[in-house]
C-alpha cells in the first residue's frame, strides 16, 4: 500500500534560531484555522538528584499558579476565552508548555506562554497550596495500580540512576521545596540554549518570529549543561503490597535508545508480539486462555538507555501460567522470530497509525519539538515513512536477538501476593 505524503512546498519544516539561542522548530500548514505553539525545556526528572526529586514536575505546576501580569484564574481565562487549550506536562528528560488556539489569536497564545515561563511569582503562598495539590497528585497515582507497576518497574530496573527517580517526586522531598531552591533549579536547568518552540498550524513567518523575538528575545540566562549517565538494566524486582483483586505486573527487558533508527524495528515486532488485540501476546494470554483483561508491550526511549516493557493485569490464581505464557511467547520469538508477511504487515500499520497522528497541529507540534529537543534534528514524515519501509528481516532479527535475547530482566508486582512467592525463580 502506497501512502501520499503532502508535497514539500505545501507542507514545510523550518528550523531557525533567536538572537538569545532558542531554536524554533515550525511547519506551516497553510490548510488549517488553528496553530499549535509548544515551549520544550532539555529538563525533567532525570536532571534531578535524589534531593530535588520532583522539583521538575513541581516546577510545570508552578508557572500556572500565577505571574505579575496575570493571576491564575486570568492565565486560564486568557486562552480559555478565545476556544483554545492550554497546559503542560512533564517527562523523564523534558517538560513541555504548550497552547492550541485558532490561528488569529496566535499572539495570545505567545503572551502567555512567556509570560508564564518568564515573570511567573512563584510566591512562598503558592508554593504552600501547590504541595497540597501535588501530594494529592501523588496518592491519585498510587491508587493507580497499573501506572504504579509501571513506575517501580523503571525504579527496579535503574535504581542508581535519576532515569529511575519518580516524576512526581517523593513526598518527604516535596515537603522541603522552597522559593530559593526552586528559583536555584530553574537558574540551573532554565535557559534559552536549553530551549526548543516548535509551532505547527497556519501562521504568518515574519509575524511569527516578530512576536517570539519579543516576548522571549530578553531572556538570557545562562544554564547548566546535563551530561546524562549510560544506565544498564539492573537484574530485580520490586513487590508493592496492595490489597486489590488483580495483581498487576511490569517486566522489563532489554530497550533501545532514542535517536536509534532499530527503533522502528522494535515497533514492527512489537505490534506482533504485544502491542495490539491482534498480537501474539493478546491473543495467548486473554483470547485462548483467559488469564487477563489487560495484556500489552511497549518500548520506552530515552538518552543513552531504553527499555521494553510488558504489563499484564491478573487475577492471583493465574499469577503463574500468566507469567509461563509470556515468557514462552519471548522464547518462541528468539527461537522462531517473524515470517516475512507479519512484518510487511506490521510496517503498514505502522505507517498508517504515523500517518493517522499527523491529522492534528497538536501531535505535529509535539513531533518536532521532542525530535529537535532530544535528537537536535526533525524527520520529515516521507523519511520516516522510508525508514518504516527500510525495515529488513536482518534487522529483525537483529533486533530480536537485542531486545529479547536477554529475556525478562527487571519486573515490578503490585497487588495482594502470597508470602511464599518465589520471584527470583520465577522470573
Amino acid at each position: 500500500m502506497d501512502f501520499t505524503i503532502i508535497p514539500k512546498e505545501e507542507n514545510m519544516y523550518t528550523k531557525d534560531t533567536l538572537d538569545n539561542g532558542i531554536r524554533v522548530v515550525t511547519e506551516h500548514i497553510p490548510y488549517v484555522n488553528s496553530v499549535s505553539i509548544g515551549v520544550w525545556i532539555a529538563n525533567g526528572s532525570r536532571n534531578e538528584s535524589l534531593e530535588e526529586s520532583g522539583m521538575s514536575h513541581f516546577i510545570e505546576h508552578m508557572l500556572f499558579k500565577g505571574t505579575y501580569k496575570r493571576s491564575s484564574k486570568e492565565i486560564a481565562e486568557s486562552i480559555e476565552d478565545i476556544g483554545g487549550q492550554l497546559n503542560a506536562f512533564t517527562g523523564k528528560e523534558s517538560t513541555c508548555f504548550y497552547a492550541k488556539v485558532l490561528d488569529s489569536h496566535i499572539d495570545i497564545a505567545i503572551d502567555v506562554l512567556s509570560d508564564m515561563l518568564l515573570n511567573s511569582k512563584i510566591s512562598n503562598e503558592d508554593i504552600e497550596k501547590e504541595k497540597g495539590v501535588v501530594l494529592e497528585e501523588i496518592s491519585m497515582y498510587e491508587d493507580s495500580p497499573e501506572d504504579l507497576a509501571a513506575d517501580l518497574l523503571i525504579k527496579a530496573s535503574w535504581p542508581k540512576s535519576s532515569i529511575g527517580y519518580p516524576i512526581l517526586g517523593l513526598n518527604d522531598t516535596l515537603k522541603e521545596f522552597n522559593r530559593e531552591k526552586i528559583l536555584d533549579y530553574m537558574n540551573k536547568h532554565y535557559s534559552p540554549d536549553n530551549t526548543v518552540i516548535s509551532v505547527a498550524g497556519n501562521f504568518n513567518r515574519e509575524k511569527l518570529f516578530k512576536l517570539l523575538s519579543e516576548k522571549f528575545g530578553s531572556w538570557t540566562n545562562k544554564g547548566i549543561n546535563s551530561n546524562y549517565d549510560k544506565p544498564t538494566l539492573n537484574k530485580s524486582t520490586l513487590i508493592k503490597q496492595k490489597d486489590i483483586e488483580q495483581v498487576h505486573i511490569c517486566l522489563g527487558l532489554n530497550g533501545i535508545e532514542i535517536g536509534n533508527d532499530d527503533i522502528y524495528t522494535l515497533l514492527a515486532i512489537n505490534n506482533i508480539f504485544g502491542g495490539g488485540t491482534s498480537s501474539r501476546l493478546f491473543q495467548r494470554v486473554r483470547e485462548e486462555k483467559g488469564l487477563a483483561y489487560s495484556i500489552y508491550s511497549y518500548p520506552s526511549s530515552y538518552k543513552n538507555t531504553g527499555i521494553f516493557s510488558i504489563y499484564a493485569g491478573i487475577n492471583m490464581q493465574n499469577f503463574y501460567d500468566a507469567i509461563s505464557i509470556i515468557k514462552n511467547e519471548i522464547e518462541n520469538l528468539t527461537d522462531k522470530g517473524i515470517d516475512e508477511i507479519q512484518l510487511e504487515k506490521s510496517k503498514e500499520q505502522l505507517k498508517g497509525n504515523y500517518i493517522l497522528g499527523l491529522e492534528s497541529t497538536s501531535s505535529r507540534m509535539f513531533g518536532i519539538g521532542k525530535s529537535e529537543l532530544i535528537t537536535n534534528k526533525v524527520h520529515e514524515p516521507a523519511e520516516i515513512l522510508q525508514k518504516i519501509n527500510d525495515v529488513t528481516m536482518k534487522d529483525v532479527e537483529r533486533v530480536i536477538d537485542n531486545v529479547f535475547g536477554d529475556g525478562i530482566i527487571s519486573g515490578s508486582i503490585v497487588g495482594k501476593l502470597g508470602k511464599n512467592i518465589d520471584i527470583d525463580g520465577l522470573l
